[in-house]
């Protein structure tokens, strides 16, 4: 009895599905790797799933990451970025609205970048400090992954 308990443990173990957890820091002002980023973090998720695992991820964004969020990026944005702030957006919007993902921004970034809350895109939740959610998140067992 005692080795049939043991093998259904193993079994269970082997055949349980993995949680992949991470919290994903975008601080950099480089809006063609801001672009890829997003894009990566989607095929991370795909490439999770597709292995029968799960993909819990988070987003916070702080500094000069935070013009993607806003309704009217157009006005914030150099014009040499548009296109791909705008494909990183869509990409962003994506990954919150049909994958699940939670997406943070800092307030204090919003006022540094000139953002008003209200001109915030409705899938991000605006925290007080930025920093204090991606610790909480490592605190709960998420992998930090920068952008830097």
């Amino acid at each position: 009895m005692k080795n049939v308990f043991i093998l259904l443990v193993l079994l269970f173990g082997v055949f349980q599905a993995k949680e992949y957890k991470a919290v994903f820091d975008c601080s950099s002002s480089d809006a063609q790797y801001i672009k890829t980023r997003m894009w990566l973090i989607d095929k991370t998720m795909t490439m999770i799933e597709k292995r029968g695992d799960k993909a819990t991820f988070a987003i916070t964004l702080h500094g000069s990451c935070v013009p993607m969020i806003s309704k009217e990026f157009d006005f914030i944005v150099p014009d040499k970025d548009l296109a791909d702030i705008q494909k990183a957006h869509d990409y962003l919007k994506d990954l919150a609205t049909k994958r699940g993902v939670k997406v943070i921004a800092c307030a204090m970034s919003l006022a540094s970048n000139a953002i008003n809350r209200k001109d915030v895109v409705e899938f991000v939740k605006i925290s007080d400090n930025s920093f204090i959610d991606t610790i909480g998140f490592q605190n709960d067992g998420y992998a930090l992954m920068t952008f830097k």
